[in-house]
């Protein structure tokens, strides 16, 4: 890592006068060009995602986008304001419909009717539609296009011929009649174009209006979970209770959380029993009974009794906070698929006032009257306003990553949904992951001469030094006959094999039957053992064989079904773990995975993910404990149990806070239902303007039609996307 890297730092601003893609682009350009920026700025979330040296300041930052015409903050965005919005919305629909049902119905038009449409359109044209020419004029301050310049161009070219044509022309005289057509009508100046600047403006504006309330709904799973936080607390003090900010909470400080309340932060309950209910966190939909000495998450509602809980991490270190960021991070990213959209939008503007100008040029050249080639330009910069193309990928992620979370499936990025179409193979740790991860002690067995108390006692005594979870089974099962445990000097880890301690003046072993020198009963005893799908620890004082000990690890009821979903999504198991053989044959075939692996080192977990990957496979891991983080960030894929080990979290790319194996399945699905949703927004996004543009250029589309249609297809992209909303787990 460099010295940059180290002393780099990373902001969110939030944006505000963004119109359009074009917009977006242009302001990430400025901001990459500052040495040792990197930046991402997102249309549909209205932010910049922001790495910087530490020669930069956040004030640089903000004066670059306010020097491309824009406003910056380091703040949270303000939520899509659609009230402004809707009243010119209202105030241009109210105006504007006379104008258009007069153009459109002869027999209505009455003596002057084209002098009073004109001041009408005047209001809707330059009063409600003044945010796309203030747009337009700020970006050609700065010598750039955007939409706004092709709206504005569009509509204050239909305003100024028509009142040249009112002025000068014939279209003033009283009692003209005006007739309607679909195209650009081939006509003089005796023609208008009141109801194209109007339509325009109208349909423009109510699309801009849809498109902010359909980015609120889109943005609304992430602001209920920042919202699932509590505001305050009841902080134990002495025996005294106080109300305070959830602010100055602290570690170790103990709060009650009383029945119907919601716990404050993540803790270790210490008093009290109940049922919690975790759906807002993890989806799940059946309340967790908790007790003195269990986790509990902030965020979660006791459902039941009173509990006192003693605060293990508060702010950003807590699970919900973490989710938030998580989902955050997401939806402020780019996925591969959006840059090659970044890229056109960058270009097309200019590409559409090269295509305006040659169709006014064209159609003059062919000899058509100049109303009708300047109606045909119009249409031409109005149906190619890239809208649809900028919304496409950011509102699918939105509420993708959104329902994601809602569900306790976590995306760290938007290029982790084009890993999820590739994955052809998914590898399964096998202890927390396909099994539940709660060993319990079934058996002591021991050697000829030494007691099964003497046994419990050595073993227990070596076992309490070790976090592992056979470790702690043992250890529980010891305490049973011995509640107090000896002390043991010198302990050791021998990572993936077992532990030595001096006990007594004696060296004693624990772990693997290879550690030990086992004589052909034990062995035998072993083996069968193993074959009821056990884990065996032998143990042994001086080289001395002491017995065995049976520990077994019941698999989750739910496994056997997520192996089913996983292979169904055309995925192929592999049960990975470093348990003896026919302990992992045993556990796959209870839940139908044909490929196992066994006897793995944690060293060597990367390797295999290796080899997989060396033989062609796209390897997706996943796993839930420290010693699977380096296979979750070699894999192509991983995900990571959200009831492991942090560390796992942090290497995985999907997180699974529920903790079961059908989760992995459903983030899959969700993932690849997310990408087949951008994709076809794309294509309808493309599919518009490749249709749209020759029929406006060809002079078969009129500006406000082609108003209409560019408004619509925005709409339908952000509409698309908002099916994803509906997405289902296969258990709910």
């Amino acid at each position: 890592m460099t010295a940059a890297t180290e002393t780099s730092r990373r902001v969110e601003l939030a944006i505000t006068g963004m119109t359009c893609a074009s917009c977006a682009n242009r302001i990430e350009r400025k901001l990459n060009k500052l040495d040792g920026v990197t930046a991402s700025v997102n249309y549909a979330t209205e932010k910049a995602s922001v790495e910087f040296p530490a020669g930069t300041t956040v004030a640089d930052l903000v004066s670059t986008v306010e020097a491309a015409g824009y406003e910056a903050s380091p703040e949270r965005p303000a939520e899509h304001d659609a009230g402004e919005l809707g009243e010119r919305v209202a105030i241009a629909a109210f105006l504007g419909t006379p104008v258009v049902v007069l153009s459109m119905v002869p027999a209505w038009q009455f003596p002057g009717w084209q002098w009073f449409s004109l001041a009408l359109t005047g209001v809707v044209v330059w009063v409600c539609g003044w945010p796309f020419h203030k747009a337009a004029a700020v970006n050609a301050r700065h010598g750039a296009s955007t939409m706004d310049t092709l709206v504005s161009m569009g509509v204050v070219v239909a305003y100024l011929w028509s009142l040249y044509a009112l002025v000068f022309g014939e279209a003033g005289a009283l009692g003209m009649r005006h007739e309607f057509s679909l195209a650009p009508r081939p006509s003089t100046t005796g023609d208008s174009y009141l109801e194209v600047a109007v339509g325009v403006t109208v349909f423009l504006l109510l699309g801009r209006w849809l498109e902010a309330r359909s980015k609120r709904r889109a943005g609304a799973a992430l602001r209920a979970l920042l919202e699932l936080g509590a505001k305050d607390v009841n902080v134990v003090e002495n025996g005294v209770e106080t109300r305070v900010p959830i602010s100055r909470l602290r570690v170790g400080q103990r709060f009650v959380v009383r029945p119907g309340e919601r716990i404050a932060t993540d803790g270790l309950v210490v008093e009290g029993a109940s049922a919690v209910d975790r759906s807002m966190v993890t989806g799940e939909s059946v309340p967790e009974e908790v007790r003195a000495g269990d986790e509990v998450v902030g965020g979660t509602v006791n459902a039941g009794g009173r509990l006192v809980v003693q605060a293990a991490k508060v702010g950003p270190d807590t699970q919900l906070a973490r989710m938030a960021k998580l989902v955050e991070q997401a939806q402020s990213g780019k996925a591969r698929v959006q840059r090659l959209a970044d890229r056109i939008s960058a270009v097309f503007v200019p590409v559409v006032l090269a295509i305006a100008v040659l169709t006014l040029g064209g159609w003059l050249l062919a000899g058509r009257p100049l109303e009708f080639a300047v109606t045909a330009a119009v249409a031409v910069l109005v149906i190619a306003c890239p809208c649809a193309l900028g919304l496409a990928t950011p509102t699918a992620l939105l509420v993708g990553t959104g329902r994601g979370a809602q569900l306790g499936i976590l995306v760290k990025g938007p290029e982790v949904l084009e890993s999820t179409r590739r994955v052809d193979t998914v590898v399964l740790d096998k202890t927390g992951t396909v099994t539940t991860g709660r060993l319990e002690l079934v058996d002591v067995i021991p050697a000829d001469g030494v007691t099964r108390e003497e046994l419990l006692t050595v073993a227990g005594a070596v076992e309490q030094g070790s976090e592992h979870p056979i470790a702690a089974a043992i250890v529980r099962g010891a305490r049973t006959a011995t509640p107090k445990l000896p002390d043991v000097t010198g302990f050791a880890n021998r990572e993936g094999l077992g532990v030595t301690a001096t006990l007594d003046g004696r060296q004693v072993t624990a772990g693997r039957l290879s550690l030990v020198d086992l004589p052909e009963p034990l062995l035998a005893r072993a083996g069968q053992e193993q074959r009821k799908g056990r884990t065996v620890v032998a143990v042994a004082a001086d080289g001395r064989p002491l017995g065995l000990l049976s520990v077994t690890d019941s698999v989750k009821p739910t496994s056997a079904q997520a192996v089913r979903e996983l292979r169904a999504l055309g995925l192929r198991p592999v049960l990975l773990t470093g348990d003896h053989q026919a302990v992992a044959e045993a556990v796959a075939a209870e839940v139908g995975i044909d490929e196992v692996i066994a006897g793995v080192l944690p060293a060597d977990k990367v390797d295999v993910v290796r080899k997989l990957q060396a033989e062609g496979r796209v390897v997706a891991m996943v796993g839930d404990g420290v010693n699977d983080a380096p296979a979750l960030a070699a894999a192509d894929l991983g995900l990571a149990m959200g009831t492991g080990t942090d560390v796992a979290i942090e290497a995985g790319d999907l997180t699974l806070v529920r903790g079961d194996l059908r989760s992995a399945a459903d983030a899959i699905r969700l993932s690849r239902r997310t990408l087949r949703t951008i994709k076809g927004n794309l294509f309808w996004a493309f599919a518009y303007n490749v249709a749209g543009l020759p029929l406006a250029a060809l002079g078969l589309l009129n500006p406000m039609l082609a108003g209409a249609a560019m408004a619509g297809s925005s709409l339908f992209v952000v509409t698309n996307s908002l099916r994803l909303r509906g997405f289902r787990t296969t258990t709910s």
